[in-house]
C-alpha cells in the first residue's frame, strides 16, 4: 500500500504540484485546502507525513501543528512557510514541526526532505533491544522511547528523543551542527543549522533542571554539542 502524504495548503496549484510529484514518487496524496479540514484528515487517516501551510483560512498551520503535538501524535510534520522570517521557522520548531520550506520552493528538495523524515520515522517505529541507559538523573528506555528524570516521564517529540538518544550513545564526543543535521534530521545538502539550535533549546528546557546551566547536553563554544553525562 501507499505511504500516505497529507498536503494542507490554501493554494490549490501548490497543492496540485506536490501532490503530482508525490503520486509521481509512489506516495498516496491527502490534500486538504484549510487548517480545519487539514486536521480532521491528519487525525482521521493517519497520514505518514503532513506537508502544513502556515498561512490558511479557519486554522493556520502553527495552530494545527500545536493542536496535533498536544494529543501526542507524532507524525512527522513539514511547515510551509512563504516568508523566510526568522520568526516563521522559530516558532514553528518550538511547537513541534520536524522541518521547514519556505516558497518558493525546489520540489527536488521537497521530496528530499520527504524522504528523509519518513526513512526516519521508520527506523523510529523499528524498536530496539536494550538495557535502560542511566546518566546521573536521567534514565533513557531506547527499546521504549522513553526518557525519564527523576522517575518522571518526560514528554519529548520524535526529534527531541533522536538528538538525546544519539548524544548519550556518544557521550563526551563533540558534534557539529552541520553533523547533527546529518546524523538526525537525515540529509546533508538541503538542512538550515537553525533547526538544530532551536530543538536542542526546547530539549534543555525538558530534560535539563536549569535550562540556562545544562548538565547533559552541553555546547562546546565554536564546535558544536556534546553529552555529559551528567556528571
Amino acid at each position: 500500500m501507499d505511504k500516505k502524504i497529507l498536503v494542507v495548503d490554501d493554494e490549490k496549484n501548490i497543492v496540485d504540484i506536490i501532490a503530482f510529484n508525490l503520486k509521481r514518487e509512489g506516495y498516496e496524496a491527502l490534500c486538504a485546502y484549510d487548517g480545519e479540514e487539514g486536521l480532521n484528515l491528519a487525525l482521521s487517516e493517519n497520514p505518514e507525513l503532513i506537508i502544513l501551510d502556515i498561512m490558511m483560512p479557519k486554522i493556520d498551520g502553527f495552530e494545527v501543528c500545536r493542536m496535533l503535538r498536544e494529543k501526542n501524535i507524532q507524525t512527522p510534520i513539514i511547515m510551509l512557510t512563504a516568508r523566510a522570517e526568522e520568526t516563521d521557522k522559530v516558532l514553528g520548531l518550538e511547537i513541534g514541526a520536524d522541518d521547514y520550506v519556505t516558497k518558493p520552493f525546489s520540489v527536488k528538495e521537497l521530496m528530499a526532505r520527504i524522504k528523509s523524515n519518513i526513512r526516519r520515522r521508520v527506523t523510529d517505529l523499528t524498536p530496539e533491544k536494550g538495557d535502560a541507559l542511566v546518566y546521573g538523573e536521567i534514565t533513557i528506555y531506547p527499546d521504549k522511547y522513553e526518557i525519564y528524570r527523576k522517575n518522571e516521564l518526560i514528554e519529548l517529540t520524535r526529534r527531541e528523543f533522536e538528538i538525546v538518544k544519539f548524544l548519550a550513545a556518544n557521550q563526551t564526543q563533540v558534534f557539529s551542527r552541520e553533523a547533527l543535521l546529518e546524523k538526525i534530521w537525515g540529509y546533508e545538502y538541503f538542512g538550515d543549522v537553525r533547526s538544530v539550535d532551536v530543538t536542542i533549546r526546547r530539549l534543555r528546557a525538558k530534560i535539563e533542571e536549569n535550562s540556562e546551566s545544562p548538565r547533559y547536553i552541553l555546547t562546546k563554544r565554536a564546535v558544536g554539542y556534546y553529552f555529559s553525562g551528567g556528571n
